[in-house]
């Protein structure tokens, strides 16, 4: 007899009819009470390599329900249900697909959602009526309540800072989406308003927070700075490399810089948190270990992470997670490597939960996940 059967025996089965028909359950028996070191979860990959023929086979299906949002939901392995299909604690990721003349119509729900893209081809986000081209590399916001669409003509167009564009014989636009859905499920504030828009705000143009340390002044944006996320709907590549080839290193030579609401220097959004980290050295980066949860996307370059024991190898248009309080060190092979990175530590420093330290550096790891 296992511990769960010894619990269960210590109910008379006639108290356990009572418990029952008054829709109460006893907490020993609970698999979660008073845990103190119970399995959690563990960084998973999703390899570029076996979700590019993915997309291809989805290319090929026609039906509207398919084409109004070409969307594969990343599913963490520990996923047991429908409701529960975050891909790491409460962050939801997905990868989502545009073919040229295609158009997945406008709505806005009450969820924080951004757009990083992996394979740009002549499409473009509408947010509030603000149009914001999708370029290789580029992150794009759809902040809560905010109108967006998706829209493409299939038009190449030149690569960002000289990188690859998109392969030859292909059209299609693809990025990965980054929600904070699964929070919104847990606390029931999930809404959802189709198209077609109405009430849109104005919104000022980029150029007018293009200009490091002056942005204009308060008085004259107070409907904008009354929003709790970025009025810059769009963060091309090109301006982050050039930040993170100026960002200090730490001590161990990696350079992270964070996508910011230029109006408040606070995260782009109030719910997720973006930055971008370039790691140069074949050497592990200190380990890093957050109560928050986190979705990586390398964009440029290779190398491997060893998260919570784990170690995984990574190339560009990867993704892999960080889950919440897993030890994450980095390195670069070959060359450098940049990782774009997501996470949710927002809610947890609002609700005064947010706990972060740094440790010794990596070495060595247990077991292989992902390897090349």
């Amino acid at each position: 007899m296992n511990v769960a059967q010894k619990r269960r025996a210590t109910v008379p089965e006639h108290v356990r009819k009572a418990m029952a028909a008054a829709h109460v359950v006893p907490l020993w028996e609970s698999p979660t009470a008073h845990q103190t070191d119970r399995a959690g979860e563990q960084a998973h990959l999703w390899p570029w390599r076996e979700l590019a023929p993915v997309l291809a086979e989805v290319a090929a299906i026609a039906s509207p329900e398919v084409v109004e949002r070409r969307v594969l939901s990343l599913v963490n392995p520990k996923s047991t249900s429908p409701e529960d299909e975050a891909t790491t604690g409460l962050v939801s990721a997905t990868l989502q697909m545009l073919l040229p003349g295609e158009r997945a119509r406008p709505h806005r729900h009450s969820m924080n959602a951004l757009r990083f893209v992996l394979e740009a081809s002549g499409a473009a986000t509408i947010v509030d009526g603000k149009v914001c081209p999708m370029e290789r590399g580029d992150l794009i916001i759809t902040p809560a309540w905010c109108w967006h669409e998706h829209v493409s003509d299939g038009t190449r167009r030149s690569p960002v800072g000289g990188r690859p564009p998109t392969p030859p014989g292909t059209a299609r636009t693809v990025w990965v989406d980054v929600l904070d859905v699964a929070l919104h499920l847990a606390l029931g504030t999930d809404e959802f308003q189709p198209g077609p828009i109405v009430g849109a705000p104005t919104h000022p143009a980029d150029a007018a927070y293009a200009v490091a340390n002056v942005a204009p002044c308060q008085e004259d944006l107070a409907e904008a700075a009354a929003r709790p996320h970025s009025p810059v709907f769009r963060y091309p590549l090109g301006d982050v490399v050039r930040a993170l080839e100026h960002a200090p290193a730490a001590p161990d030579g990696s350079r992270r810089v964070r996508y910011v609401n230029p109006l408040t220097g606070g995260p782009t959004m109030s719910m997720l948190d973006c930055t971008m980290l370039q790691v140069d050295s074949e050497e592990l980066t200190v380990p890093i270990q957050s109560t928050a949860s986190t979705v990586c996307v390398p964009i440029e370059g290779s190398g491997e992470s060893v998260i919570g024991g784990r170690r995984i190898s990574w190339t560009a248009n990867d993704v892999f997670t960080i889950p919440s309080r897993s030890p994450a060190a980095h390195r670069a092979t070959g060359g450098p490597a940049r990782i774009f990175q997501v996470s949710n530590r927002e809610v947890y420093e609002r609700l005064g939960l947010l706990s972060e330290s740094q440790g010794e550096p990596a070495s060595g790891s247990h077991g292989e996940l992902g390897g090349r």
